[in-house]
C-alpha cells in the first residue's frame, strides 16, 4: 500500500507542479465563460453586426408595394421598371437583391449576385406572408386584431406532485443541469483517460518502467498511475467550478449594474414617472413589465436551488470518479500494449464508442425520455451509465435504480481493472511486437 501511495504522490505532484496545469486551470474557465458570453452577445445583437441588404422590388400584383417595412437587415425600394431591364441593372444601381412579384403573387423570385442567406429569405417570406394574410382577412371581413388575440398561445406551468404537495417541475433547469453534467463527464473521461495512456507509453518507450517494475508490481504501478491522474483531474475540475462561479457572479453583477438602477427606491420612482407621463391606468402594467426581469432572475435562482445541488454534485463526483477509473484502466492496458501513440488508433474506436453513442443519444432521446426503457438500461451498463444517469438525475431517479446503477458501476470498475491488469503486466515489458486483439487475448490468458 505504501508503494501505491508513493506512485500516487509522484503522479499527482509531477502534474500539479507543471506551469501548464496552472495555466490551463485558469485559462479554461476564462475562455469558456468568455466564449459563452460572446456567443450570447452576438446572437442578441446579430441584426446590428450584419450588413443592411438593399432589395429592389418589382410588384406586378400591386398588393405589396409600399407595404413592406424596412428593418435593420433589409431595406426595400419599389421600382416601376420591368423585370427584364431591372435584372440587368439592379446591381449597378447599388442593390443586393431583386425581388420580383408576378401579377398572381405566386412564384415570387429573389435574384442576387450572391446566394441569399436563409435568414434573408425567411425575413422576406415572413414580410410577404404577413401582408397577404392581412389583406385576405380584410377581404373576408375578419378583424386581424381579433384573430391574433384568438391565436394567442396558452402558457403552461409545469408542476409535479412531490412530498404531498404541488411544486414547480423546473424542466428547463433540469434539462440544462443534466446536459452540462453529461458533457463534462464525456470530456473529462477522454482528457484524463488519454493522459493515463500517454503516461504509460512514455514510461514504456523511455524504459523507465523496467526500473520501476523491479520495485513494485505492475498492478500497483497501474493503479497508482490511474488514481494519481484521477486526483489531478478532480483538483482541476473543482478549481474550474470555483473560478467559473466567481467569474459568472462577477459578470452577472456587472451586467445588472449596466442594465439599470438596482436600488428598489429608484425602480419605484422610475415606474411612477413613466406611469404619470403616460396614463395613470397604465401603472400596474408598467410596474409588472419593469419587475419582470427581476422576477425571472429570482425564479431561475430558485429553480437551481430546488435541483438539490449537493445531491446532484455528489452523484456527479461518483460517476465521474468511477467512470474515469473504469475507462482509465482500459486506456492504461492499451498504452502498455503499444510502442507509440499512433498504434493506439485501432483500439480507440471500440473503447470510446459507448461514450460517443450515449452522448449523441442523450441530446435527442434520453433528455426527452429520461424514464424510458432505453434510458434505464443505458444508465445500468457501466460503460454508458456515467453519461446516461447524469442526464436522468435532475429529472428524478428512484433510489433503487440509483443504488443498482452505482453497484454495477463499482462491479464494472473492479472487473475491468482486473482484466486490464492482466494485459498491462505482460504488455508493459513487451517491445517491438505490434499488438492485436488476438495478442491481447493471449496476454490475458497467461498464467501467473
Amino acid at each position: 500500500m505504501n508503494k501505491i501511495l508513493l506512485i500516487i504522490q509522484r503522479e499527482y505532484l509531477s502534474r500539479v507542479k507543471k506551469k501548464s496545469f496552472l495555466v490551463m486551470t485558469i485559462l479554461v474557465p476564462v475562455l469558456f465563460i468568455g466564449m459563452i458570453s460572446l456567443i450570447a452577445y452576438i446572437t442578441a445583437k446579430q441584426n446590428d453586426f450584419g450588413d443592411k441588404r438593399k432589395v429592389e422590388v418589382i410588384d406586378e400584383s400591386g398588393r405589396f408595394a409600399g407595404k413592406m417595412k424596412n428593418s435593420k437587415m433589409l431595406e426595400y425600394s419599389v421600382t416601376k421598371e420591368n423585370y427584364d431591364n431591372a435584372k440587368n441593372t439592379f446591381i449597378d444601381d447599388g442593390y443586393d437583391y431583386l425581388l420580383f412579384i408576378p401579377a398572381n403573387a405566386a412564384d415570387v423570385l429573389l435574384l442576387g449576385e450572391k446566394k441569399p442567406s436563409l435568414t434573408t429569405s425567411s425575413k422576406i417570406e415572413d414580410e410577404l406572408t404577413n401582408i397577404i394574410r392581412s389583406q385576405r382577412l380584410a377581404e373576408a371581413g375578419i378583424d386581424s386584431a381579433v384573430l391574433a388575440k384568438a391565436q394567442k398561445p396558452i402558457s403552461i406551468a409545469a408542476k409535479q406532485l412531490k412530498d404531498g404537495g404541488v411544486k414547480d417541475a423546473h424542466t428547463v433547469v433540469a434539462y440544462g443541469v443534466g446536459f452540462l453534467s453529461a458533457f463534462l463527464i464525456y470530456m473529462c473521461l477522454f482528457i484524463y483517460g488519454t493522459q493515463v495512456m500517454r503516461g504509460v507509453i512514455e514510461e514504456k518507450v523511455s524504459r523507465i518502467v523496467e526500473v520501476i517494475i523491479s520495485s513494485v508490481k505492475p498492478f500497483q504501478l497501474m493503479l497508482g498511475k490511474i488514481i494519481g491522474v484521477g486526483m489531478v483531474g478532480l483538483t482541476q475540475f473543482f478549481l474550474w467550478i470555483a473560478i467559473s462561479i466567481g467569474l459568472s457572479m462577477a459578470l452577472g453583477a456587472g451586467v445588472m449594474k449596466m442594465s439599470g438602477p438596482a436600488n428598489p427606491t429608484e425602480i419605484v420612482a422610475q415606474q411612477k414617472a413613466i406611469a404619470g407621463a403616460v396614463d395613470n391606468n397604465a401603472a400596474p402594467a408598467i410596474a409588472e413589465a419593469t419587475e419582470k426581469p427581476d422576477n425571472q432572475m429570482s425564479e431561475i435562482m430558485q429553480d437551481i436551488a430546488d435541483i438539490r445541488i449537493v445531491y446532484t454534485l455528489s452523484c456527479f463526483v461518483f460517476y465521474f470518479l468511477f467512470g474515469y477509473l473504469l475507462y482509465s484502466a482500459i486506456f492504461a492496458a492499451v498504452g502498455s500494449a503499444v510502442d507509440n501513440e499512433t498504434e493506439t488508433q485501432q483500439f480507440m474506436l471500440p473503447i470510446t464508442l459507448p461514450l460517443v453513442f450515449t452522448f449523441a443519444l442523450s441530446q435527442s432521446f434520453i433528455i426527452n425520455n429520461p424514464d424510458s426503457n432505453i434510458a434505464f438500461w443505458l444508465s445500468m451498463v457501466p460503460f454508458t451509465s456515467p453519461i446516461a444517469m447524469m442526464i436522468r438525475i435532475p429529472f428524478g431517479v428512484p433510489n433503487w435504480q440509483l443504488a443498482l446503477s452505482m453497484g454495477l458501476m463499482i462491479a464494472g470498475f473492479l472487473f475491468t481493472t482486473w482484466v486490464a491488469a492482466r494485459i498491462y503486466k505482460v504488455g508493459i515489458l513487451m517491445y517491438g511486437k505490434k499488438a492485436s486483439y488476438k495478442e491481447l487475448a493471449k496476454w490475458f490468458m497467461y498464467k501467473e
